[in-house]
């Protein structure tokens, strides 16, 4: 859910410099910026040291603003204390690990560094209903683009949990398709390189990518309470992420009806068709809200919410079997630097060994003129530490 909350942060600085002229011709101008503490934080039935995230509203072209220092409180059933504890610039965790319980009611209660206090509605925890199943199938969009979509399912018997809202982490596996056994190393002495054994096992890597979209369901106009063939994600066919190995692990966060409309008309509110509409829908209420002055504006929503979760694992030859790989990131042109400059007024390919900038590929035989000795490629084509890690995942299986 942090990455969502950027949205409020971002949406709402649009807002507060339009409201007041909507129909004017928009200009990308930060303008002036509603300042607003910013509070994401969900808690839920799965046990673990909870996380609740607080930062300042911040423009366009700037940086997260952090908020440190604070006091971070969850109340459980009005007497039950659970602190909170900053474990990175704005990052607050709960000291134990605990998970939200049935029939218990939560409130969030902030104190910030400068003194200013703000609080939270009471909030319980809706229903569980299990992720039953996550599975991948090739399709053909809408846009009519080849590609794997992942699908969900779903159900409730009792139909008392009807909103449902999903995130993702997915992770891949990356070759470097111009590897080898060796690589440049500049000897510091008159623009020269040496050939090496690597030490490094960096042919195979592994990078994680996390959904960003708020990406919702309910299932209040259907029949029965059934989540069936639900959408999370799509990858057209040349997407290089599913080139060998690809895992994604889905979460679904059961709703209540309150959070799945805040979320709901967050959705629409980040989107591009809302902001840049003449219709702006004003100031995005949440559920925190300020204790000494009613006026001040806060954004962020507090949850608590059910989870389930589940990982699936597939392979490209799964559904293109002896079809070639999409492109890699990189199309690995080979090039072939002089070690100096002519003239001699600067070091070339050592200059970029030692910016990390090629890996080498091979001798180049006899070079002309104009070129050097060695072959080299762009570096992420001979190393993957480049676009991820050489570590593999716990969870990975092959």
């Amino acid at each position: 859910m942090q990455l969502a909350q950027k949205d409020i942060v971002l949406v709402l600085v649009f807002t507060a410099a339009l409201a007041s002229s909507c129909v004017e011709p928009f200009e990308v101008d930060s303008g002036e910026i509603l300042s607003a503490l910013v509070i994401d934080a969900t808690i839920t039935d799965e046990m673990g040291r909870q996380a609740i995230y607080l930062t300042n509203t911040y423009g366009f072209e700037e940086e997260p603003e952090t908020v440190s220092g604070a006091s971070v409180r969850v109340i459980e059933n009005e007497t039950n204390e659970i602190l909170f504890v900053e474990t990175n610039p704005g990052e607050y965790r709960s000291q134990q690990e605990f998970a939200a319980q049935p029939g218990s009611s939560y409130a969030l209660k902030i104190t910030t560094g400068d003194g200013s206090s703000y609080s939270s509605q009471s909030a319980s925890l809706p229903q569980a209903v299990a992720l039953d199943s996550v599975y991948a199938d090739r399709i053909t969009s809408d846009l009519g683009e080849d590609g794997i979509a992942i699908f969900v399912d779903s159900f409730d018997a009792t139909g008392n949990s009807q909103n449902f809202r999903y995130e993702y982490q997915e992770t891949y596996k990356i070759i470097a398709p111009e590897w080898n056994d060796f690589d440049l190393l500049s000897t510091g002495i008159e623009c020269g390189v040496d050939v090496i054994p690597k030490t490094v096992q960096n042919r195979i890597c592994f990078a994680s990518d996390r959904s960003t979209d708020i990406i919702l369901t309910n299932t209040a106009n259907l029949n029965e309470n059934r989540v069936q063939r639900f959408m999370v994600r799509f990858m057209d066919r040349n997407n290089y992420i599913i080139s060998h190995r690809y895992s994604i692990e889905v979460t679904q966060y059961t709703q209540s009806n309150d959070a799945a409309s805040y979320f709901s008309s967050l959705d629409q509110f980040s989107s591009t068709e809302s902001i840049f509409s003449e219709s702006q829908p004003g100031f995005l209420v949440g559920n925190v809200f300020s204790e000494e002055n009613q006026d001040e504006k806060v954004l962020g929503y507090f949850e608590v919410s059910a989870v389930s979760k589940k990982r699936i694992f597939f392979n490209y030859d799964d559904f293109y079997p002896g079809e070639s790989l999409p492109d890699y990131v990189n199309p690995c042109m080979e090039i072939a630097p002089k070690l100096i400059s002519q003239g001699g007024a600067r070091c070339v390919l050592s200059a970029m060994v030692e910016a990390n900038q090629v890996s080498y590929l091979n001798i180049n035989d006899d070079p002309p003129f104009e070129e050097g000795p060695y072959l080299v490629v762009p570096r992420e084509c001979g190393d993957c530490t480049v676009l991820g890690s050489n570590q593999t995942p716990e969870f990975w299986t092959e």
